[in-house]
């Protein structure tokens, strides 16, 4: 009935007692226990595959529960000032110990008294052209997709302005550094071109489903969520950087690099302080660069 990506459990689970439906109850970006969770931990989304490793191993080492939730960070920072979340029928109300983010939204925090300063954490390694893995429209770099039968995804401009910023910009860049006509990706960027594919909120999500039901044909997307995808659907995804196969999206002009910050909050609890230290280890930065990201330079 519905052609969705059966996406794996984070981190994968043996429990036999579950409930989904992949097309219409199921809920993939809150992990844990909720109720008897020792830490709460807040993430933007964008690597969430490097932030279920860190949270298993700290998780292992301290013999503790954790959740830990890894939504677009406005839908978190929403949660914190609200007090909580209504999804579908259930509403989520635990507030958290640590927080992970953009430096703008860390920013709020900080306005908003949640915690008083905020340290650099990570950094992605640039953006990506994320196709078919059959490619069956041939596309090779940035050019392609002004194509008249090139439907591309894109993160939306107003519930994701984070992503969307860093896409946008970088397209733009690499192809001014190209020598391609900027007015016609502006022209076709417009929210209402015809060959253009919206995100609702959750891209990191919806742009490998559109691909996978068809709905588009290429999205960008970070470097380490295309090899993210790559690696859990081998044999449906590949990617390319804008400027063809055999180039570095790391070396591209103009290809933004988006780096994410981390702090405890003011309440902490018992292991929030513990937690930053850990994600500032040398075992942390091994598992971010094993999924594509980086310390910041």
């Amino acid at each position: 009935m519905f052609n969705t990506l059966p996406w794996p459990a984070e981190p994968e689970s043996n429990q036999s007692n579950q409930w989904l439906q992949f097309g219409s109850n199921i809920c993939l970006d809150f992990h844990g226990d909720p109720l008897s969770a020792q830490l709460v931990v807040f993430s933007d989304g964008n690597h969430h595959m490097a932030l279920a490793e860190t949270v298993e191993t700290f998780q292992q080492q301290n013999d503790i529960s954790i959740f830990y939730a890894t939504t677009p960070p406005g839908v978190l920072l929403s949660l914190v000032k609200q007090g909580y979340i209504q999804m579908g029928n259930l509403q989520l109300s635990r507030q958290p110990h640590v927080f992970i983010s953009p430096d703008f939204i860390m920013q709020k925090l900080v306005d908003s008294g949640a915690f008083e300063s905020f340290k650099p954490f990570m950094q992605s390694r640039g953006n990506v052209l994320l196709i078919k893995k059959s490619n069956p429209k041939n596309i090779q770099d940035c050019r392609d997709l002004l194509r008249d039968d090139v439907r591309l995804f894109l993160s939306n401009p107003h519930t994701e302005k984070a992503s969307y910023q860093i896409y946008h910009s970088s397209l733009l860049a690499v192809a001014q550094h190209l020598n391609i006509n900027e007015q016609q990706f502006n022209e076709r960027l417009e929210e209402g071109h015809p060959l253009m594919v919206w995100g609702q909120q959750i891209h990191h999500r919806e742009a490998p489903q559109a691909i996978y039901a068809n709905d588009a044909d290429v999205a960008i997307v970070y470097s380490h969520l295309a090899l993210r995808y790559a690696r859990i659907f081998p044999d449906d995804f590949s990617f390319i950087p804008f400027t063809g196969r055999n180039n570095d999206p790391e070396k591209e002009v103009g290809n933004l690099q988006t780096s994410y910050f981390i702090n405890a909050m003011k309440n902490a609890g018992d292991y929030g302080n513990q937690f930053v230290e850990f994600c500032m280890s040398d075992k942390v930065t091994d598992i971010y660069q094993r999924h594509g990201l980086k310390r910041p330079e």
